[in-house]
């Protein structure tokens, strides 16, 4: 039975990650190449080109690039680097986990977000803040009301409502809306703590996702000479992915020159065998690259970029 929680105003919230820690890109005519030229080629050093080059050689062929990421990536402070991909067409489309959508659109609102689980959980506070959940569940309640995903949901709540959002240039969803790439949101039910708001609908949020997880499934289906980018996400996306998979193969897509690749800051089970080995079997190739997200993300977006830019490979 509904309960009404108690919540708080998200100005009373500490938040541990801020706007003004993100990155900061560097001028346009930086190059990295003599950082690529200095690595050697074995092991990391190889992969790390083998990524690089799979991602420029498929925005070449017009080929897309689906990100499906994790929270945390945008936790560290990367979507500045995100949006420079989106901007170039390097990414041509964004699968986030129920965790990511609530932290994009906290940073459109109020340029700050994850709070301290801690400090707040034993006081029952812990994902109480009014406001994102309030927002949130009517965004995706308008999702629902109209039809359409999530992610296309919450963009189109948050261009109507455009004052709540001053930060709104530094939000994955409002930039693949804006640019019209899809977005879509994958949502478990339980694992976020907007679930808990008085406010949310359990049915528009399953309908919703759902609906999202069929245009995912949808532009999977077009990866033959593509490639499957998982940063940071070690169960959700990569649980999807393989799904998206089989239903592709299921409908006659071979997926043929599909490149599949995994970056994460320790290897886990699900996204090595959901993402590199079972789909690129008799497909193509799969590659797993290890590293902290802040650091490792920067590098591969400047290359990309640059490759893009130069017409140049690594």
């Amino acid at each position: 039975m509904k309960k009404q929680l108690k919540t708080y105003p998200i100005a009373q919230r500490h938040n541990l990650v801020k706007k003004s820690d993100f990155a900061t890109l560097p001028d346009e005519h930086y190059s990295i190449k003599p950082f690529f030229d200095a690595l050697p080629w074995q092991h990391a050093g190889k992969v790390i080109r083998k990524i690089v080059n799979a991602i420029i050689k498929a925005r070449k062929a017009q080929r897309p690039v689906i990100l499906g990421m994790g929270a945390h990536v945008i936790k560290c402070g990367l979507n500045p680097w995100l949006i420079k991909l989106l901007k170039a067409e390097a990414i041509t489309g964004i699968a986030l986990n129920g965790a990511g959508s609530i932290h994009d659109f906290e940073l459109a609102a109020f340029g700050e977000t994850s709070e301290d689980v801690a400090k707040e959980l034993a006081e029952g506070r812990f994902g109480c803040v009014e406001e994102t959940g309030s927002w949130m569940a009517h965004a995706i309640d308008h999702a629902a009301s109209i039809n359409v995903g999530m992610g296309q949901g919450i963009y189109e709540w948050m261009a109507r409502n455009q004052q709540l959002f001053p930060e709104k240039e530094t939000s994955l969803l409002w930039n693949c809306g804006k640019l019209d790439i899809p977005l879509t949101v994958h949502v478990a039910i339980g694992t976020d703590f907007t679930h808990i708001h008085h406010s949310m609908n359990g049915a528009n949020l399953g309908s919703t996702s759902f609906t999202d997880f069929e245009i995912f499934c949808d532009h999977v289906e077009e990866l033959e000479k593509g490639v499957y980018w998982n940063l940071g996400s070690a169960v959700i996306l990569p649980e999807v992915f393989l799904k998206a998979v089989s239903r592709a193969h299921n409908l006659g897509n071979k997926l043929e020159g599909m490149t599949t690749v995994n970056m994460d800051m320790i290897t886990q089970y699900r996204s090595i065998n959901n993402v590199v080995k079972r789909p690129s079997i008799g497909v193509g190739a799969g590659y797993n690259l290890t590293g902290h997200h802040e650091i490792m993300l920067p590098l591969v977006a400047m290359a990309i970029l640059e490759g893009i830019r130069d017409n140049a490979t690594f």
